[in-house]
């Protein structure tokens, strides 16, 4: 009975905590787009990005990842860096390829109802805090009003973000903008009845154009969807 607990002690750092840790491991084997690895990562859903050693100390990131089931992931796509001057990296991932599995994720935005739940949140952890007002500029220059997980994610690529971290009613969410998933959750109390709606920044609104896509509706409501 000693030893079960003594176990259970010992794998509960794995999964304790609000924010998933950033892990290495590699390719043990792939089948197309099916790919294993030789350690799981600490949550399921969790992006990475495959790093391939070309040789003589040059080593590139090569294609992301998400890990969809214990030690199981998907190869999702090669728009690792997303810049008009560089060209696009072509190269097959291969069996002992480096994964990091949680990549950037000590870059984090939080989506908040007003200034005080957003400090507090900040203030809870030691991260690279994404304030949200280049966020709100994004979507302005983009044409859109409220956050999406579509948009989220191409932002995240854009600016490198690793998580989005979304201030629900009740409680509060770690979304892996890269896979769509929530990887953490945790319960919160004391948030305000009044929320400035789509979601805390610096300005008062965001200007999103002639023909932007709709902005209406309560920050609220719209965190549940994301």
């Amino acid at each position: 009975m000693l030893k079960i607990a003594l176990i259970a002690l010992t794998a509960l750092p794995l999964f304790a905590g609000f924010f998933p840790p950033t892990v290495n491991t590699s390719i043990a084997t792939i089948s197309g787009k099916n790919i294993t690895l030789r350690n799981s990562l600490p949550r399921n859903g969790m992006s990475g990005v495959v790093i391939h050693n070309y040789g003589s100390d040059l080593k590139a990131i090569t294609s992301r990842i998400v890990q969809t089931s214990k030690g199981h992931a998907l190869l999702t796509d090669n728009d690792v860096i997303l810049h008009d001057n560089l060209p696009t990296i072509n190269t097959a991932i291969a069996r002992g390829d480096k994964v990091i599995g949680g990549y950037l994720y000590d870059n984090v935005m939080v989506l908040a109802p007003d200034a005080n739940t957003y400090a507090k949140a900040t203030s809870s952890a030691n991260k690279t805090w994404i304030h949200p007002d280049l966020y709100a500029l994004y979507l302005s220059q983009e044409g859109e009003g409220i956050p999406t997980r579509e948009n989220l994610a191409e932002f995240s690529k854009k600016y490198q973000v690793g998580l989005i971290y979304i201030i629900r009613k009740s409680s509060a969410v770690l979304l892996d903008p890269i896979s769509g998933k929530i990887v953490g959750q945790k319960g919160v109390s004391g948030n305000p009845s009044k929320a400035k709606f789509p979601f805390f920044m610096r300005f008062d609104k965001i200007d999103s154009g002639w023909f932007s896509k709709s902005a209406t509706g309560t920050y609220y409501n719209l965190m549940e969807t994301l």
